[in-house]
């Protein structure tokens, strides 16, 4: 596989640069941050996702959608990574769409697919239940109920969940066995609570009590929903990957903005080798993570049953990276770098979050060893 775009994918790469840049740079995180906005994204933006064909990526042309994979899902991770815009195209247009793209019955694609094209719902995946992604650690039950089930459990970290018109919720309903669940967040026995996060991204913590779940909201097979899990959580880690990358690459350009900027004893102080070497070190780093990152996203689409390794490979390099990178911005800008004026604190804060979201450094770390590599 060449580590390259083609020209359609480059083509989509500078139209949603343009588009995020234009319209959601990172004084629009500023903005809902500060006005401690409810919903946490702008409604009227992830409409017009859809307008550009962005929430319709991952969408299979039958429903409405752009059918394509994820390659071009990692281009707009990308771009968001760069503007740190808040938006639900993780929990919605990649995790949700390919869930049931992969999974959902007939009925819950013609349903719900066509409005993730159209922008005009926010689903969200509901899996962890501790403070680290340990998606094996399931504890939540789906117990038989008539010709249904019954839901009790909680889950944490529920990306855009306090604002979901549906959750799609791992439950245990066999000793080995995980089902995917289509729920209600209106129905009887859901408690939702929002949380804020250090870097002002939409999350919140579910707690299910003896809901009553329809057969027909079975996402896939009873018991069988682990293997389908496992394909949705790589999509979704490697366009996490793809965010920490362009969030990387954009404090890189920062930093050495201001190195070239800010003078000392009458020189630039990128004039200086000692800063040199490490800017130096710094941008080999984020080249290796975009090889790394790019390898993993064909990989996803092209081998799908074998690209977990490069996947865990892309995740814990990215993570490393943009810490290095944020750490590095801070360091070199001094102390007006925790300052809450300059952007580089919020790329630190976002680089935080994102690190956690499905598997930290170490976690992927642990399953490249588990499968052989390094």
């Amino acid at each position: 596989m060449a580590l390259v775009l083609n020209e359609e994918q480059s083509m989509l790469r500078d139209s949603v640069s343009a588009f995020l840049s234009e319209r959601a740079p990172v004084a629009h995180l500023r903005t809902l941050r500060d006005s401690r906005d409810a919903v946490g994204f702008e409604r009227k933006l992830w409409s017009q996702f859809a307008e550009q064909g962005y929430s319709a990526i991952l969408v299979p042309e039958a429903h409405g959608g752009l059918g394509l994979g994820a390659v071009e899902a990692g281009i707009i991770g990308e771009a968001l990574g760069r503007t740190l815009t808040p938006s639900p195209f993780l929990s919605t247009a990649v995790l949700a769409a390919r869930t049931l793209a992969r999974a959902g019955s007939k009925a819950q694609q013609a349903e719900l697919l066509p409005k993730i094209a159209a922008a005009e719902t926010v689903i969200a995946l509901a899996i962890d239940e501790a403070s680290k992604h340990r998606p094996t650690a399931i504890a939540a039950k789906a117990t038989r109920e008539g010709s249904g089930f019954r839901l009790d459990g909680a889950k944490t970290f529920v990306l855009d969940g306090h604002v979901a018109e549906h959750f799609i919720v791992a439950a245990r309903t066999s000793e080995l066995g995980l089902t995917l669940l289509l729920v209600d967040p209106r129905a009887a026995g859901v408690h939702i609570e929002r949380t804020l996060m250090v870097d002002a991204h939409n999350a919140a913590r579910l707690r299910f009590d003896g809901v009553r779940i329809a057969a027909d909201a079975v996402i896939g097979e009873v018991d069988a929903g682990g293997a389908v899990l496992a394909e949705v959580l790589d999509l979704g880690r490697v366009v996490v990957a793809a965010q920490l990358l362009g969030l990387a690459d954009t404090v890189f350009g920062i930093t050495l903005g201001y190195l070239k900027e800010r003078r000392q004893f009458d020189r630039a102080i990128g004039e200086f080798q000692a800063l040199q070497h490490r800017a130096a070190e710094l941008y080999i780093d984020i080249e290796l993570t975009r090889a790394l990152v790019l390898g993993a996203l064909q990989a996803v689409d092209e081998v799908p049953a074998k690209a977990a390794l490069i996947v865990a490979q892309a995740k814990a390099h990215a993570c490393t990276t943009a810490d290095r990178a944020v750490r590095e911005g801070v360091q070199m800008h001094g102390g007006i770098g925790m300052t809450d004026e300059f952007d580089i604190g919020l790329y630190m804060k976002r680089a935080r979050t994102l690190q956690e979201l499905l598997g930290d450094a170490g976690f992927h770390a642990d399953r490249v060893a588990a499968m052989g590599g390094y």
